[in-house]
């Protein structure tokens, strides 16, 4: 059974892992016969947002391994003790999280982007371990953070701002809807816009589906 990565950045839109795109993400990988392995980095999240009043919560902190421990049921290790061999393949679901957690793209977005240590070390590791790479909504701009010295091609949809801080980064931005995926012509790296562009999850839904279709089929057989 092939083994896919899940990287969770926390548990909720504005200050985690936008949670409708995770579980979709997991719902198709295990509906294509696949494993998921959930992982998030054992840090403090650099905000609390509360979702009703979307609004911070001053004063209070989570973590981003227990809240992603929410999405993934318990199932869930450090990203810091994760290596390219517990999985064959990486997927890394949007919400604000993937840009204030396991970035600081949020904060940043027009200087150099500092990516979480333990995130960095695993993308960078299973890129040159050649695993398929899956980003989804917000989280392409990690994939150019580190990645952008290969001249990566990713998508998160239409907006000319984030494209263009992509392009910043060395990578480069192609244009999709949200149904749509891209994958890089020289490396397994797919990409879908998800809720940068959707409006419903249905919509959301179809460009995950593929791209975890995508990313699956990417892994070489044993």
């Amino acid at each position: 059974m092939k083994r896919i990565g899940v990287l969770l950045s926390g548990c909720g839109v504005y200050d985690g892992s936008e949670i409708h795109e995770a579980v979709l993400t997991l719902l198709a990988i295990d509906r294509a016969g696949a494993q998921a392995v959930c992982l998030a980095p054992n840090i403090e999240q650099t905000e609390v947002v509360n979702h009703l009043a979307g609004k911070p919560r001053k004063g209070e902190s989570r973590n981003v391994l227990v809240e992603s421990a929410r999405i993934a049921r318990g199932q869930i290790k450090d990203a810091a003790l994760a290596a390219p061999d517990d999985f064959d393949a990486l997927v890394l679901p949007g919400g604000f999280g993937a840009a204030k957690n396991l970035c600081d793209f949020a904060y940043a977005a027009e200087s150099p982007l500092e990516v979480e240590p333990a995130v960095l070390k695993l993308i960078d590791e299973s890129f040159t371990a050649k695993k398929p790479l899956g980003f989804i909504c917000i989280s392409p701009v990690i994939a150019a953070a580190v990645l952008g010295k290969h001249g990566v091609e990713v998508t998160i949809g239409t907006d000319e701002g984030t494209a263009a801080a992509i392009h910043k980064m060395g990578a480069s931005h192609v244009k999709k809807t949200v149904a749509e995926i891209h994958k890089d012509p020289t490396y397994p790296v797919f990409s879908t816009p998800a809720y940068m562009l959707g409006e419903r999850i249905s919509e959301v839904a179809a460009g995950i589906e593929k791209l975890v279709a995508a990313v699956i089929e990417a892994v070489p057989a044993r």
